[in-house]
């Protein structure tokens, strides 16, 4: 028998904080399947998110924390995550989400859709169960993006999404012809929005990203009223007639009573071959949006034809090039906003206050 006891494990993980919810990993209920053979002690600690930023470190100090039990010989940290509900209502008809984010822009052309598709993917890569919803109308473009082309058959009254990159995803893209526009009233567009939400089997999702149409109007107003939002994120360029336009989405979540999870500069400056950058568009205007709206700055996005080559061909850059700069960026982003969203989540469970680190 070992001298070690679990008691005694538990107590030394009892100093050990989760960074950003700054309670410490039993109290959090993040430990389970503690073993002791001769000396060897082995624990799961169960993460809030699959994406978690800060994993090696919490890792690394759980590690620290047993090994300075008299008597232990070896500690194995494994690692597994459960992913927090945000609290919110979503059970109409069936819906099981656990958060749900919408990603919007006050004006077209600033990669909007190409920040929701590779932040689905980068979540999904993680081990989450991920949903993607293509709201944008009027520029259904995600199936593209995506490379898928039809939805599987119905399954009764139900409509199965499309599965790719381990995403699950609807798209109006899907249900009418190429070309053709759509030239919707507000009724038809609530309309269509819900049943994208209730006429499909989404099954289980950790998260469901939803991709929003340029605009502060009909679209936005409609899934405000469908589903209970954890968030949005704000995309804008650095130019000033981007911020101008993307602080005017960001106000309309705010009149909204939707939480702003945070903004996210794209096309940030165009990397030479040398080394040097050039600041296309202008610098830092998504920082300051980001300081003067009083909400957290998510990061910068790289110019980068291998973005728009892989929206292009159908393999968004985080799969077609992980290593890239830019899928770097993306997949920081979805940890930040994963992050955000557990601490969210916490702060709703416990009632207490909780600070976002880095």
């Amino acid at each position: 028998m070992s001298s070690v006891t679990k008691e005694q494990v538990m107590a030394a993980l009892s100093t050990v904080q989760e960074p950003e919810l700054h309670r410490d990993l039993v109290t959090l209920n993040m430990i389970k399947d503690i073993a002791i053979d001769d000396g060897n002690v082995s624990f799961t600690v169960v993460l809030t998110t699959p994406a978690c930023p800060l994993r090696g470190r919490i890792q690394e100090e759980a590690k620290a924390a047993v090994e300075k039990i008299s008597g232990v010989k070896s500690v194995n940290v494994k690692l597994d995550a459960r992913v927090r509900d945000d609290g919110r209502d979503r059970t109409i008809d069936g819906l099981k989400v656990k958060n749900a984010v919408a990603v919007a822009s006050g004006k077209g052309g600033v990669g909007k859709s190409t920040v929701s598709v590779n932040l689905a993917i980068a979540l999904a890569k993680t081990g989450a169960k991920v949903g993607l919803l293509d709201a944008d109308i009027y520029g259904p473009n995600v199936p593209t993006m995506m490379g898928v082309e039809q939805l599987p058959p119905a399954m009764g009254d139900k409509m199965l999404p499309a599965e790719i990159f381990g995403v699950k995803l609807m798209s109006i893209g899907f249900l009418v012809k190429p070309g053709q526009p759509l030239i919707w009233r507000g009724p038809m567009l609530h309309s269509a929005i819900r049943q994208f939400l209730t006429d499909v089997e989404w099954g289980e999702l950790d998260y469901l990203i939803i991709d929003l149409p340029p605009g502060t109007g009909d679209a936005q107003l409609s899934l405000a009223q469908s589903i209970a939002l954890s968030g949005a994120v704000i995309v804008t360029l650095p130019q000033a007639v981007s911020l101008e336009d993307a602080n005017r989405g960001l106000q309309m979540f705010n009149v909204l009573k939707v939480p702003v999870i945070g903004v996210v500069e794209n096309m940030s400056y165009l990397e030479l071959p040398d080394g040097s950058r050039v600041d296309v568009f202008g610098n830092g205007g998504g920082e300051s949006l980001a300081k003067e709206a009083g909400v957290p700055f998510l990061g910068t996005i790289p110019m980068d034809p291998d973005v728009r080559k892989g929206g292009d061909g159908g393999s968004p850059v985080v799969v077609s090039l992980p290593n890239s700069s830019s899928a770097k960026a993306l997949s920081a982003i979805a940890e930040k906003v994963a992050a955000s969203l557990s601490v969210a989540a916490a702060q709703n469970d416990n009632s207490v206050t909780i600070k976002m680190v880095g």
